[in-house]
């Protein structure tokens, strides 16, 4: 991914006619979380608050974690779930999944959570009109790591997704394994000879630890019109994940456990697939809520990259990691029908950033996310890049930011969530101030010169050109004339 040296952060583009504005919640490594106006400003930070991710709750409330396991033990686990108020008082907290003994360290409960969770009352954790997630009450689902054996996937430890539901007393009243669901998922006998041999290996100091399957994506359907019509797969309680490393998105049963939608990891076995195309390494999968356009259809950034298990090739001498794209897509998707209702792609950047070639004008290989918007509009957070953006269903961009904190921080942003300013009384609503699209073809840097030909009717043979091309520089007419047939 080519970036350039010199480029501007904070926000960019501001156009609030066509915005759905509010406050939008991020996490920075060794930071904390980070909540921000349109403008950019940083209005409030949690610091030290842990992000994986944040989530605003009504109230000021933020969700997060308090702490980060040793990774030299294990890999991406966060040793709790807790919810702070806007002074970061703890008002609620879990920890009691797994008792952890780590050489050099105190033996503490932790949550081992990862990636995702989501409290009762609203089923993404970004905002819905009517379905607001519960501050004082209700159950949180979480999703876990835990250590497995399962020698009909591999012989080698795995580093296995469990998905828990806790009480507010913090009991785990429900759970689910995803190694226990291996024969559902539909991988070829390549891919399977594949995985026993490597299943994502990770070296710790407690040994191999295979992140298999990856799930990074985990929140329940909540009510959609496909339930309301009869299709039990969409049961509002039933639970949509997406897992990476396999490029798998799936609806499991919450009463029964098993896989009742999924697509991946091949999108070649129907025509419907084949017209979306691979999806590689996402993230982020979940069902537009109701209340929201486009509810009821599958959300999800497909980021391109590298996953995936089969043949080895060319380009995977393992065979893993054999599917490879280098450009990011958000795809929203029908599930029942298949079909792609709406799409933004880098071909879609008609004046990014950085208005360079397609495939680095929106790619982010790792993290990133896609809010809906109420009033239809998409938020995207090109993780990697530390680039949030707002895109109307016509595919403009209407609002830019690029996080300005590599000073203090590697701030690569996992996932940012867009909030209503009520969610925070503690503030005054911010004054909306439009920032301007700069023009890159025509801004200068000071003491830069000016655009190289803005003082030259004809283009000096100095630079280089033979006076046939400055010929063809002026030229206005037909591109075929003879002055372009010259060279």
């Amino acid at each position: 991914m080519g970036i350039p040296s010199v480029f501007p952060t904070g926000t960019t583009i501001y156009k609030p006619e066509k915005c759905w504005s509010g406050y939008t919640l991020m996490p920075i490594k060794k930071v904390g979380a980070v909540l921000i106006d349109m403008n950019g400003n940083v209005v409030k930070v949690w610091k030290n608050f842990q992000g994986f991710p944040n989530k605003l709750l009504p109230g000021g409330y933020v969700m997060g974690s308090l702490g980060l396991r040793d990774s030299s033990f294990s890999y991406q686990d966060q040793t709790d779930v807790t919810q702070v108020d806007w002074d970061g008082n703890v008002v609620w907290s879990f920890d009691h999944k797994e008792f952890i003994e780590d050489e050099g360290h105190e033996p503490r409960w932790m949550a081992r959570q990862h990636h995702d969770y989501q409290r009762e009352g609203n089923p993404v954790g970004y905002y819905v009109p009517g379905m607001e997630c519960k501050t004082d009450s209700g159950n949180t689902l979480i999703l876990c790591h835990e250590n497995v054996k399962n020698k009909r996937i591999s012989d080698k430890q795995l580093l296995d997704d469990v998905i828990v539901e806790v009480d507010w007393e913090g009991n785990i009243v429900w759970e689910w394994h995803m190694n226990k669901h291996f024969n559902e998922l539909g991988f070829s006998e390549a891919a399977k000879n594949v995985l026993f041999r490597n299943p994502n290996l990770h070296n710790t100091r407690n040994g191999e630890l295979c992140d298999w399957m990856h799930i990074n994506s985990m929140s329940v359907l909540g009510p959609n019109k496909w339930y309301d019509a009869g299709d039990e797969r969409f049961h509002p309680d039933n639970i949509i994940w997406d897992a990476r490393e396999s490029n798998i998105m799936a609806i499991i049963s919450k009463e029964t456990g098993k896989i009742v939608w999924q697509i991946g990891p091949d999108f070649t076995v129907s025509r419907e697939l084949r017209m979306i195309g691979q999806i590689i390494g996402q993230h982020h999968c979940h069902m537009i809520p109701q209340g929201l356009p486009g509810a009821g259809n599958i959300l999800i950034f497909d980021n391109g990259g590298w996953a995936g298990y089969g043949l080895p090739d060319r380009t995977s001498k393992d065979g893993t990691k054999t599917d490879k794209r280098d450009h990011s897509r958000v795809l929203e998707i029908n599930p029942v029908t298949l079909k792609l209702e709406w799409s933004f792609t880098a071909s879609d950047v008609k004046e990014g950033m950085m208005g360079i070639v397609e495939n680095t004008a929106f790619y982010s290989q790792l993290i990133s996310s896609a809010q809906r918007l109420p009033n239809g509009n998409t938020l995207i957070t090109e993780g990697s890049f530390c680039r949030l953006f707002e895109v109307t269903p016509e595919k403009e961009i209407v609002w830019e930011y690029r996080a300005p904190f590599d000073k203090v921080a590697h701030s690569m942003v996992y996932r940012a969530y867009r909030y209503p300013y009520d969610y925070v009384p503690q503030l005054e609503k911010p004054t909306e101030v439009p920032v301007e699209q700069l023009d890159n073809m025509t801004f200068r840097v000071p003491g830069a010169a000016p655009g190289m030909l803005d003082n030259f009717t004809e283009v000096p043979e100095a630079l280089g050109y033979t006076s046939a091309m400055a010929a063809c520089v002026t030229e206005e007419d037909d591109p075929d004339a003879e002055t372009t047939a010259k060279f």
